[in-house]
């Protein structure tokens, strides 16, 4: 069961987002404002962090610098829930390391969407493949089209690369890549 931390000063969006996550199967940490957020996660590690921006004692910004500081939090994918929809806003929090932005009011399914892209994401990134045509299409199929295999690239770029380099050298020798087909194609 993956393990949400949702950080809300609101008790009632915090009861009622945990409710909707809890249906849906998660395990649910709640923090009531930030600094008992950013303690919650380095002592729990959780899978995905869902945060508010504007709360007492520590905002949401503060939250995530200090968790983009610490190794053990840093890579967790990090969604800011927000009633501040301002372009500046949203901008300042991605410009951080945000992985989503969504705005108050939403709703369940638009939340829900969200944390599965960025839970699958995580998967995609932390998997190993193999170093051929195998793995560049289990890569590729695995990062769910276009968009997330862009920043995919960003993340692992010298892994794409090898994979590349080696199925363009098994494709000069044995003539078989299909990744070069269609260009071969396209040159007769």
């Amino acid at each position: 069961m993956k393990k949400i931390l949702l950080i809300e000063d609101n008790p009632d969006i915090r009861e009622n987002t945990s409710e909707i996550l809890e249906l849906d199967g998660y395990e649910v940490l709640t923090a009531e404002n930030g600094k008992i957020g950013v303690d919650l996660a380095i002592k729990e590690i959780p899978d995905l962090i869902i945060c508010d921006i504007m709360m007492p004692v520590l905002d949401g910004y503060g939250v995530l610098h200090l968790l983009s500081k610490n190794k053990e939090t840093t890579d967790i994918p990090f969604i800011f829930l927000t009633a501040k929809a301002e372009r500046s806003d949203f901008r300042k929090g991605m410009e951080m390391g945000a992985d989503d932005y969504i705005t108050k009011p939403f709703d369940d399914v638009e939340l829900l969407s969200a944390i599965e892209s960025r839970l699958r994401k995580k998967e995609v990134i932390k998997k190993s493949y193999n170093q051929d045509i195998s793995g560049l299409d289990q890569l590729i199929s695995d990062s769910a089209g276009d968009i997330e295999l862009k920043k995919l690239l960003r993340k692992k770029p010298r892994f794409i690369a090898r994979v590349i380099f080696r199925c363009i050298s098994t494709t000069l020798t044995k003539g078989k890549s299909r990744l070069l087909k269609p260009m071969m194609m396209a040159k007769n």
